[in-house]
């Protein structure tokens, strides 16, 4: 069959479906989903639908970024726009169904936004709102879409469409297209994916390699997951094209065990490759053969460097090895090699059907295209997204975010993962490139966006990041091995209030030397959230040193959790909740916390009730309270509410 007459039949059996007079019904089962419930919410409507009698297409599709309001699921009615729904539990389905599908009710109150060119009155639009409107969407423009596991779907929405145009055209004019596009390397070094294709290509040699780094690794970081779950099909398409531009026959995508979905989402989408010819022996009878395996990783943070992934690849430990030379020469078993991670494929297949010139129409001078970004921490709308470079963080963190968590102010955003920087709210009209980031003190890194408010410690953050990494070290290399460890140290004696002057230079001096020294990415990038945060929040290291005080009261040693008298009314709930048994006290007698007991995890804080609030947090100061319980003199709050008339523990 030739790849028109499967395009054909695709098309052909893609209108059926959308024109069918058959309900429709669409539920996000990728991890985040899973993670909200959305298999049991479709385990609700198969069992609902199956009650009802009502005959329905039920199909699960990938992630359309919006995490935050999962689990979603879109209904779609003949002849009726699209509905998208938020927050679909089992225990709504069948009120859901009965409202929208029986009784034409589309619940305006329930739906987050219409998806088709007619809307319905009471509902927005959703890629109007607001975490949608500014995004661009390549990469990701199948995921939540379609049914990864069908790759009829994806060929009806132009799917290989890019690789049948490649391979009309010759490797070199490929390649070309791809540096007339701009597009960088999205795993975060950012070096020109045509000039990197053009190396290997050129490199002497029959056998040659191609490789998908899909070892995302970042604390927080999903956007390579979410794409694999969401639409294999772009990224292995990418691979296509870039293995015929290079001249190899055989490709690997390295893809950590965790991520157990998208493999198995990788394995179907290869078996129905085989099944339509699209890989293995002259492929789309072009004379071109290509084929695909898949090494799981064990989850070393350090195998996503290339020679580190190229060394597992080959049944060894993941170590990385000294460059030159680089891969492009002498990778896998010692030929040239291409590594690309899963977005950069991912965009591959849009270039060559759309044009260089258009892809190179979005984002900067020096940064093309969009970016994808996994949007976490104290933000109100966390997800995936995906952006024109040179957005700036404010549009990202505030327009697409929503802004922080309880309206606090925001405090820091980390680019770039465990090996990016922390950047301040004097930098959020920064756009987001990779110049601009470099210079800040950060990177690009693969995509990892993890916003933080005023509670989080800055010095405390910077120690947890340089303790990922330096956990992950594979300590080849001395500079990583032991300056990341001796950099921890003096961090973990700043946050125990044993800091002493001159250990934020100690801090500086040992940075660059873990930067200049190192090996490989893991370690020339380490000291940089230790870095970034002295360089825009010196004075937080210098409060803990010279005051013994976290100001942001988070880190556990340099906090104490005292009753204050004038408010504490003897309810006993602090004291029988108190893990440790560091409180004491009696019925409307003051109660009163052991400090050598006391293991700060602050459950008295937890559960004093709001209206005494008598349980506060402090740093850097002891408060004069009572040594022994007192009989309470503050006035019982009106209706003695949340005071036990119950005899105390005592």
């Amino acid at each position: 069959m030739t790849f028109d007459e499967i395009q054909s039949q695709a098309l052909s059996e893609w209108e059926a479906l959308q024109h069918s007079e058959k309900i429709r019904i669409l539920v996000g089962t990728a991890t985040c989903g899973r993670a909200a419930g959305a298999m049991d919410t479709l385990e609700a409507i198969h069992r609902e639908l199956s009650r009802r009698g009502i005959d329905a297409i039920v199909t699960q599709v990938g992630c359309i970024g919006l995490c935050y309001a999962e689990p979603l699921v879109d209904i779609i009615k003949p002849g009726r726009p699209r509905i998208c729904y938020s927050g679909v539990t089992p225990e709504i389905v069948s009120q859901l169904i009965e409202d929208c599908i029986i009784n034409d009710n589309p619940r305006p109150d329930l739906a987050l936004g219409t998806i088709g060119e007619d809307g319905i009155d009471g509902i927005p639009r959703l890629f109007e709102l607001p975490m949608l409107r500014p995004q661009v969407r390549v990469a990701l423009r199948n995921c939540g879409h379609i049914d990864p596991e069908d790759i009829k779907q994806y060929i009806a929405c132009d799917g290989y469409g890019g690789l049948a145009k490649a391979l009309e055209m010759s490797p070199e004019q490929v390649i070309e297209e791809v540096k007339k596009s701009g597009l960088r390397g999205r795993g975060g070094a950012g070096f020109p994916t045509g000039r990197k294709w053009e190396f290997c290509r050129r490199a002497p040699g029959k056998e040659k390699y191609l490789i998908c780094n899909a070892d995302e690794g970042d604390p927080g970081a999903f956007m390579d997951r979410s794409l694999l779950e969401g639409d294999p099909h772009a990224v292995l398409e990418g691979m296509l094209i870039g293995a015929y531009a290079i001249g190899t026959s055989h490709g690997y995508i390295y893809c950590r065990a965790e991520y157990p979905l998208a493999i198995e989402r990788l394995q179907i989408a290869l078996k129905q490759m085989e099944e339509y010819g699209l890989l293995g022996d002259n492929i789309l009878d072009s004379g071109f053969g290509f084929q695909i395996e898949i090494k799981e990783g064990a989850g070393a943070f350090v195998c996503g460097e290339e020679t580190a992934l190229m060394m597992s690849i080959e049944g060894k430990r993941g170590m990385p090895r000294s460059r030159p030379p680089f891969p492009a020469i002498s990778g896998l078993w010692g030929k040239p090699t291409n590594i690309n991670n899963v977005e950069t494929w991912g965009n591959v297949s849009a270039i060559l059907q759309r044009g260089g010139e258009w892809y190179s129409s979005f984002g900067t001078e020096t940064s093309k295209g969009t970016k994808t970004f996994a949007l976490a921490g104290k933000v109100v709308r966390t997800g995936l997204i995906e952006v024109p470079m040179g957005i700036s963080l404010g549009e990202v963190i505030y327009e697409i975010g929503g802004g922080i968590v309880n309206g606090k102010p925001f405090k820091s955003v980390l680019t770039g993962g465990p090996s990016g920087g922390c950047l301040p709210a004097s930098l959020l009209d920064l756009p987001v490139d990779y110049e601009s980031l470099t210079q800040a003190g950060s990177i690009m890194g693969s995509g990892g966006m993890v916003v933080v408010d005023e509670d989080t410690c800055m010095v405390d953050l910077a120690k947890y990041f340089l303790s990922f990494t330096q956990n992950e070290s594979c300590g080849k290399c001395v500079p990583c091995r032991v300056g990341t460890r001796q950099m921890l140290n003096i961090l973990e004696r700043i946050t125990r209030g044993e800091g002493k002057p001159g250990d934020i230079e100690r801090l500086e001096r040992l940075a660059q030397v873990v930067k200049s020294g190192s090996l490989c990415g893991l370690g020339q990038t380490a000291p940089n959230p230790v870095l970034t945060t002295i360089r825009y929040f010196r004075d937080e290291y210098e409060t803990h040193i010279n005051e013994k005080r976290c100001p942001a009261l988070a880190c556990t040693e340099l906090i104490s959790y005292y009753i204050l008298p004038d408010k504490c009314q003897g309810c006993g709930i602090c004291l029988r909740e108190c893990p440790v048994e560091a409180i004491s006290g009696g019925k409307r007698m003051v109660h009163i916390i052991d400090q050598s007991k006391c293991i700060k995890c602050g459950t008295c804080l937890d559960v004093c009730p709001d209206r005494f609030s008598a349980v506060v947090k402090v740093s850097g100061e002891e408060l004069a309270v009572p040594s022994e319980p007192i009989p309470v003199t503050a006035p019982k709050a009106k209706g003695n509410a949340g005071v036990s008339d119950k005899p105390s523990i005592d």
